[in-house]
């Protein structure tokens, strides 16, 4: 493996870093003023999620049509990115003017859409110009995106943040983050050949146990880790309410806290990537599903506390819950084929954002019939089979050079 050495490497992971950030605040703008738009169209929780859920889908038909048609070869990565992001830019400033609740639901729908093109590719394109430090970068970039997301709810704890000042801020943040990679990026010295994606590739890939048990461990860590994003907040709220008595309050510390829990994974993501390059990725992902599991269950016990108690156990579920996200398509990358790479991708990231849709709209569902203090609790079933698939996947890796 050749030793990183182009200087020019650091500013361009931090100009990702930043256009990332920007970018990806897009993906939960219409979350986190789920309440007002809940107020206006009289939205139950299930009807809220959806807000999150049609986001996720957008995105896995967003992956598809650019896997099937080649979008990343036929256009250079920075350019497909900065277009992206001013389209996924203007479905969500165009909320805004949405005259009901299912015009919303499409908008949101094109958001995650063109999101696609702002996700995937900044991997790629990072990954030009990190070899030996590729766990890191990746985890850099990682972690700038989940900051991203969680960017909605800092604006909306500012007292008077109305729900367009929210999504407007966002929508900002996307052009800039377009304007940054068309004006200053430029691919580095580690480029990828062109690996189109074709259907018949599906089969060869599912046959690959490895591909399979690294596949699992990344369903088990999806399972989790949107519907925490996603319905953090509500459960921070209701333990409010809980803790008052019944009565609300506190929404500006509740927006703070959660974007907090949210942000805390871009820590976690450059933490993850420093140990997966030194330690082992298998290690990593281990310890992290492990640390994010039991916080699913721990944080239930301080429903109701104080918030001096229950924001600290929120930060670092926050933390590890997406520690090893970064890691999971490297693991993918090294269990099949070269020419069958951008398939396993493409398969992998597809069933993960499908299945998030199950448990974002579960959550809720879970807590209208238990109440919120452990609706949490199921999320650690995601981890418990992640951890599972990653044993096995050691113990195969091992098997096959003993």
């Amino acid at each position: 493996m050749r030793r990183d050495s182009d200087p020019a490497r650091w500013r361009n992971l931090a100009l990702l870093s930043v256009a990332e950030l920007l970018g990806m605040s897009l993906w939960f703008a219409g979350s986190a003023v789920a309440p007002q738009l809940g107020g206006r169209w009289n939205l139950g929780d299930g009807e809220a999620g959806w807000l999150t859920t049609i986001v996720q889908l957008g995105f896995v038909v967003g992956t598809a049509v650019s896997a099937i048609l080649n979008l990343a070869d036929i256009f250079p990565s920075r350019r497909l990115f900065a277009v992206s992001a001013l389209l996924g830019a203007m479905a969500n400033a165009a909320i805004t003017l949405a005259p009901t609740y299912e015009v919303t639901l499409a908008l949101r729908f094109f958001t995650g859409f063109f999101l696609a093109g702002v996700y995937p590719p900044a991997m790629k394109m990072i990954a030009t110009w990190f070899q030996e430090q590729r766990g890191l970068a990746i985890g850099t970039i990682v972690g700038a995106l989940t900051i991203g997301k969680a960017t909605p709810y800092l604006v909306h704890a500012f007292p008077g943040a109305s729900a367009g000042t929210v999504l407007l801020t966002a929508s900002a943040g996307a052009v800039i983050s377009g304007l940054l990679v068309a004006a200053g990026y430029r691919d580095g010295p580690y480029p990828f050949a062109s690996r189109p994606f074709s259907w018949n590739l599906v089969a060869t890939v599912s046959r690959v146990r490895e591909w399979r048990l690294a596949t699992g461990g990344y369903l088990g860590h999806m399972f989790e880790l949107y519907a925490f994003w996603t319905w953090i907040p509500a459960f921070l709220a209701s333990s409010e309410v809980a803790r008052r008595g019944g009565s609300a309050g506190g929404s500006g510390t509740v927006s703070l806290i959660a974007f907090g829990a949210i942000a805390a994974g871009g820590a976690g993501c450059i933490w993850g990537g420093l140990v997966a390059d030194r330690s082992g990725r298998e290690r990593l992902v281990t310890i992290a599903l492990a640390a994010s599991g039991t916080c699913s269950i721990l944080v239930g016990l301080f429903y109701g506390a104080s918030l001096w108690l229950l924001a600290p156990v929120a930060l670092v579920w926050g933390f590890f819950v997406v520690a090893d996200s970064a890691q999971f398509s490297a693991l993918v990358t090294e269990s099949v084929p070269p020419y069958a790479v951008g398939t396993a991708l493409t398969v992998q990231t597809s069933l993960g954002f499908l299945l998030t849709m199950v448990t974002i709209q579960g959550v809720p569902y879970l807590a209208s019939l238990i109440g919120w203090q452990w609706a949490f609790a199921i999320l650690a079933l995601g981890p418990a089979f992640g951890i599972t698939a990653i044993r096995a996947l050691v113990r195969s890796r091992r098997g096959a050079t003993a």
